[in-house]
């Protein structure tokens, strides 16, 4: 793995920030080593399931201006209650030795206000991330099904960054920059050349933890603003992943051990780094506390009880890696380290490829309750 020997080695994951040396500018510019690929064949329809995406893709757009209510009052201290989470580990607030062992309620309370700050940030960054990605793939992929979905995806990003910035800064009151972590893998998506390594990076991976993270809000919220803007970049993102899961079933049935084996690798990393963004270094560090103590705290002390959240943020990845045939190929590899990591037990969990249509904003379904 990029900068370090194991997955969870603390010093590379506290020393992460050498590879975001720019945080403070606002242009960050990344190489891309992609070609632009021109196909003549503008025949529409030959791959059916991405031609159902395209259309309703062109039934389901919607406008961050119009379509919601900007003038409801928002208290960010009563959104999100974030602070549940850390309050109730034991490892933070039952030891003594612990950094916060001595907040209270104002404490709590303002450690939910920041956090809820942070996670809105980190999505407004990786929606961007979302939009230059997906500008790319309209450019590589070869297919003309897939470069008229991806344009429906184009606008879909940028109304997420719109409607994403616009609540953090009239809602929330700004936030903050993009996490080190997630930077780096933003980073590495943009500059491969290999059109399916941004699907997979980008379809599959960001994009799959987002989804999750958003049903989670979604389930937690009673602002109504919020909650509106959940269920409509929902009923988007689960498109976005549909698509990333029907494009690389086709690609991938194609390639050699060694090809399938890198994907495995990028995968678990890209897991990986999305684990170590949610720690939030920059919250704590906003606290003045140590952030190394808490991270050491929250990565190899904590239970299951402890964070429930944070497993719950692959439950789209893992399913999805499984219909792509990544869990077990070769000699199993992905799967041996989705379950070093704690993952695993998700996999059987409905795949996004098939679930979408139950996200769509035309749906009466109420998405916070399971399908029947």
């Amino acid at each position: 793995m990029k900068g370090r020997d194991h997955p969870n080695d603390l010093d590379a994951i506290m020393d992460i920030s050498r590879f975001n040396d720019d945080v403070t500018s606002v242009i960050h510019a990344v190489e891309d080593n992609a070609d632009a690929i021109f196909t003549w064949d503008y025949g529409k329809g030959e791959r059916a399931q991405l031609d159902k995406l395209y259309e309703k893709a062109k039934t389901s757009q919607w406008n961050a201006t119009t379509d919601l209510d900007w003038s409801i009052e928002v208290d960010p201290y009563n959104t999100l209650n974030f602070q549940d989470e850390m309050a109730t580990s034991s490892v933070l607030t039952n030891d003594p030795t612990s950094p916060v062992a001595s907040w209270g309620d104002a404490e709590w309370a303002e450690f939910g206000h920041q956090s809820l700050k942070w996670r809105m940030s980190q999505f407004v960054h990786g929606e961007q991330g979302a939009l230059l990605c997906t500008a790319k793939i309209v450019e590589t992929v070869p297919w003309i099904d897939a470069k008229y979905y991806a344009s429906t995806q184009v606008i879909d990003e940028a109304r997420h960054v719109e409607v994403f910035s616009r609540y953090l800064d009239e809602k929330l009151g700004g936030g903050y920059p993009i996490n080190p972590h997630l930077r780096l893998l933003l980073d590495d998506i943009i500059n491969d050349s290999r059109w399916d390594m941004t699907y997979l990076g980008m379809q599959i991976m960001v994009e799959g933890l987002a989804l999750a993270a958003f049903g989670f809000m979604h389930a937690l919220t009673d602002e109504p603003l919020l909650k509106k803007i959940l269920r409509y970049v929902m009923s988007d993102e689960a498109r976005h992943v549909a698509f990333g899961v029907l494009s690389l079933r086709e690609i991938y049935a194609d390639m050699t051990a060694p090809e399938i084996r890198e994907r495995q690798e990028f995968a678990f990393e890209a897991t990986v780094r999305m684990r170590d963004r949610f720690l939030q270094q920059e919250v704590w560090d906003y606290f003045g506390v140590d952030t190394r103590e808490i991270t050491r705290r929250l990565l190899f002390e904590a239970s299951e009880d402890d964070l429930q959240f944070q497993p719950l943020l692959f439950s789209k990845i893992v399913p999805n890696c499984r219909k792509l045939g990544l869990l077990d190929a070769g000699d199993g590899w992905l799967r041996r380290k989705y379950t070093e990591i704690g993952i695993i037990d998700y996999e059987h969990l409905p795949d996004t490829g098939e679930q979408f249509l139950t996200y769509d904003i035309n749906e009466p379904r109420d998405i916070d309750k399971p399908a029947a």
